[in-house]
C-alpha cells in the first residue's frame, strides 16, 4: 500500500485487523518496507511519529555509522539456508545495536560471489585498459572508482579493492520493528521481490514510462500494474493445469491481434473477428473461456 503524498517507492504491510483508514495512515499494527531510497532522518521521524514499525534498507557504503561502527562489529553471524525454487541460499545473520538504533546484518553467499566475479571482471578490463592509456578511463564510472592518481597518471587503488571486498553479499537494514532478525532479513528480501515483480509487469505488460502529478494516479497505476500480475498469475496456474507454458511476449502480440468489428447493414447485424494465432485458443481453452464465432448475424 501507498501513503498519500509520497511519490517514491514505498508499500504497509499489514494484517487484516491493520488496513489504512480513509486518511491513508496505518495503525501501530502495519509495518512500512522500503530500499535503501527511502532511508533518512526525515522519512525516519515521520514514520516513528506515526507509531509506524519499518524495516528500511540501509546505504552500506555512504553511512559512517554503518561503515565505522555496524560493520565492524565482531559478534558472530548466524548461520541461515533458506530452500528456493532454484536450490539453497545460504545466508548469514546477526543483530547490531547502536545507542537507540537497531541494524540487522545479513550476507548472501552467493551474492557475495557474484559481487566478487563482477569487481574481477571489472579490474581485469581496467588493467587491459591501463595497457593503452589511463585518459579514457576517467570518464567510465565503474573504472573510476577503482583509479587513484599517481603522479600524471593513474592506477588501480588497491586499498579501495580490499574496501570494497567488505561489502560483498552484505546487506543491511535499519528497523524498529518488534521482529526477529531473521523475520527483518525475509521481509526485507519480500520487498525485492516485489520491486522485481512490479519491474517485469513494466517491462511485460507496458506500462512505462508514466510520470504521475497526483497521488491518485499513483495509486490507479499501482493498481492496475498489481491487477495485471494478479491476472497472468491465474492465467499462469490455468496454463500449467493444461500442460501449456506460452511465452508471454508473443501471446501478448497474438491477444493484441485478436480484434472483433460488428456491422449494420440492410436490418441486419453481423459480427465478426479475427482469426486465432500461435497459443490465443488453447490459452482460452484454458482460462474455460469460449471464443466469439467467427461470423454471427442477426436481425436489427
Amino acid at each position: 500500500m501507498f501513503l498519500p503524498g509520497d511519490g517514491q517507492k514505498r508499500y504497509c504491510q499489514g494484517s487484516k485487523k491493520a488496513p489504512l483508514d480513509n486518511a491513508g495512515a496505518c495503525d501501530a499494527e502495519a509495518r512500512s518496507h522500503a530500499d535503501r531510497g527511502m532511508i533518512s532522518a526525515d522519512t525516519i521521524a515521520a514514520l516513528e511519529k506515526l507509531g509506524m514499525e519499518y524495516i528500511l534498507g540501509a546505504r552500506e557504503r555512504s553511512s559512517s555509522v554503518i561503515h565505522n561502527v555496524v560493520l565492524n562489529d565482531t559478534a558472530p553471524m548466524v548461520p541461515l539456508v533458506l530452500e528456493r525454487q532454484r536450490g539453497e541460499t545460504q545466508l548469514w545473520v546477526k543483530e547490531v545495536k547502536v545507542g537507540k538504533d537497531r541494524y540487522i546484518v545479513s550476507r548472501n553467499d552467493a551474492e557475495a560471489e557474484k559481487d566478487k566475479a563482477d569487481r574481477q571482471a571489472i579490474i581485469a578490463g581496467l588493467e587491459a585498459q591501463l595497457k593503452k592509456g589511463d585518459k579514457a578511463l576517467v570518464g567510465n564510472s565503474a573504472y573510476r572508482r577503482y583509479l587513484k592518481a599517481s603522479g600524471k597518471n593513474f592506477k588501480i587503488d588497491v586499498g579501495k579493492l580490499a574496501e570494497e571486498a567488505r561489502y560483498d553479499g552484505i546487506t543491511v537494514v535499519r528497523t524498529n520493528a518488534k521482529v526477529t532478525p531473521l523475520q527483518a532479513v525475509l521481509r526485507y528480501r519480500d520487498l525485492l521481490e516485489v520491486e522485481s515483480l512490479f519491474r517485469a509487469a513494466k517491462a511485460t505488460f507496458n506500462t512505462r514510462p508514466i510520470f504521475h502529478q497526483s497521488d491518485a494516479a499513483i495509486r490507479g497505476h499501482v493498481f492496475c500494474s498489481f491487477l495485471a500480475l494478479v491476472l497472468s498469475k491465474e492465467l499462469r496456474r490455468l496454463c500449467r493445469a493444461k500442460g501449456l507454458t506460452p511465452e508471454w511476449q508473443p501471446l501478448l502480440r497474438d491477444l493484441d491481434r485478436l480484434q472483433e468489428a460488428t456491422i449494420e447493414k440492410d436490418g441486419r447485424i453481423v459480427t465478426t473477428r479475427t482469426h486465432v494465432t500461435g497459443q490465443v485458443g488453447n490459452v482460452f481453452k484454458a482460462a474455460g473461456i469460449a471464443l466469439p464465432h467467427n461470423l454471427d448475424e442477426q436481425l436489427a
